[in-house]
């Protein structure tokens, strides 16, 4: 189950690891970088450094570089998306 958040309303998915991985990040390839993470949740550079910093978003480093596998991003997305809902109907 994901929580989507449209224009000010919470809109609830069924939706499977399988079809996001299909339908929603389709056109990101299976490991991505910081600025790919960022434009495939809407949130700043600054942002994805700070999940990947607290571990929110796991990731790989290479060197002096993130990357985070795709499926790693999907995860976050489910369990994100199910606290956002569970903090507004409290």
């Amino acid at each position: 189950m994901v929580f989507l958040i449209h224009t000010g309303e919470i809109i609830e998915m069924d939706i499977t690891t399988q079809d996001m991985y299909s339908i929603i990040f389709k056109e990101y390839p299976d490991i991505l970088d910081v600025k790919q993470v960022s434009k495939a949740l809407g949130v700043s550079t600054k942002t994805v450094y700070r999940l990947l910093r607290e571990n929110t978003l796991k990731s790989l480093k290479i060197g002096r570089e993130f990357r985070i596998p795709k499926v790693n991003i999907m995860k976050y997305v489910k369990v994100f998306g199910s606290t956002i809902y569970e903090q507004t109907t409290v």
